[in-house]
């Protein structure tokens, strides 16, 4: 029920306005969001790759409404991907791209070419991208341009999210050599039908996706802050002869970083998903309604602020 509240909170303008203006929200913010410029985001990305951590890094921002909204979008990712290069991290950090900021909400056809803009830019780059997923409605449309964005750039990674009812079959049509796919377990609400909305279920889909995955020839990207779900995919990296570099885990930047640290040193390849931007209101809210703990520190963060 707190789950559903909180993502509920995450669309709603009025639990926006509190929560934005709430005393110390700013330094709350900072611990799960890298900052709102491409400066902030390359000094945390310079920071984690010093600690052999790999990157992701999602400009915030999503349900853009105009043609020229999502063409700044396009913008700010080409300037980004430059940056990087120009800091030489484009081996160790790639960007992750929601298509509903670069139009797909007005036209399907629109966000395919901004996107395939995007993966042009990542090319010179000399990384990749990997295209967020988002609530229900968008998954065939997603599906759908990844399919034809890897006509010319293969190594465009997918998002498949354990709570979907079909999840495990969108594994197995995905887990193929050279395809990158991120297995995370969803933060968007869904209706019954097309999710399950026991937390046991969604850890039971997560398993079964990861066996396929796993088992399969393509590059799986274990998004997870689990012990148990990572403990399990340790267990199926032995049992298929995985070595470190067919595989890796991914993690939410400020979320258990010693864990991050501790899987790195032992040598397994980890990739913290860095946020930046100022609009982190959805993101936030989403993150407070995937683990209570997250909540706790932020009512504990703000009461201190009182």
């Amino acid at each position: 029920m707190l789950r559903q509240a909180l993502l509920v909170a995450s669309r709603s303008g009025g639990v926006r306005k509190i929560v934005e203006t709430a005393p110390g929200i700013r330094q709350v913010v900072r611990r799960f969001i890298a900052g709102e410029t491409i400066d902030d985001a390359l000094a945390v990305t310079q920071r984690l790759t010093a600690e052999n951590l790999l990157v992701t890094l999602d400009v915030l921002g999503e349900d853009t409404s105009s043609e020229r909204m999502a063409e700044q979008i396009v913008e700010h990712y080409t300037e980004l991907l430059k940056r990087l290069a120009d800091h030489g991290l484009g081996s160790r950090a790639e960007v992750s791209l929601k298509l509903t900021a670069v139009g797909q909400a007005l036209d399907e056809r629109l966000a395919l070419d901004n996107a395939r803009r995007v993966c042009t830019a990542a090319r010179s780059a000399g990384t990749t991208v990997t295209l967020d997923m988002e609530d229900h409605t968008t998954v065939e449309s997603t599906l759908r341009i990844l399919h034809e964005l890897r006509g010319d750039f293969p190594d465009v990674g997918a998002v498949i999210q354990s709570y979907l009812r079909r999840a495990e079959e969108y594994c197995a049509d995905l887990a193929y050599e050279g395809s990158r796919v991120r297995l995370c377990k969803g933060a968007y609400a869904a209706p019954e039908s097309v999710a399950f909305g026991d937390e046991d279920e969604v850890d039971k889909s997560y398993v079964r996706c990861m066996k396929v995955l796993m088992a399969g020839r393509g590059y799986p990207m274990l998004a997870t802050h689990d012990p148990r779900l990572i403990e399990i995919a340790g267990a199926l990296a032995v049992l298929h002869d995985r070595d470190p570099d067919t595989f890796e885990y991914q993690m939410l930047y400020g979320i258990r970083p010693q864990e991050q640290r501790r899987l790195a040193e032992q040598g397994d390849q980890v990739r913290v998903y860095v946020a930046y931007g100022s609009e982190w209101y959805g993101y936030f809210m989403r993150r407070l309604a995937e683990r209570p703990a997250n909540l706790a520190f932020f009512l504990r963060s703000v009461a201190s602020k009182n």
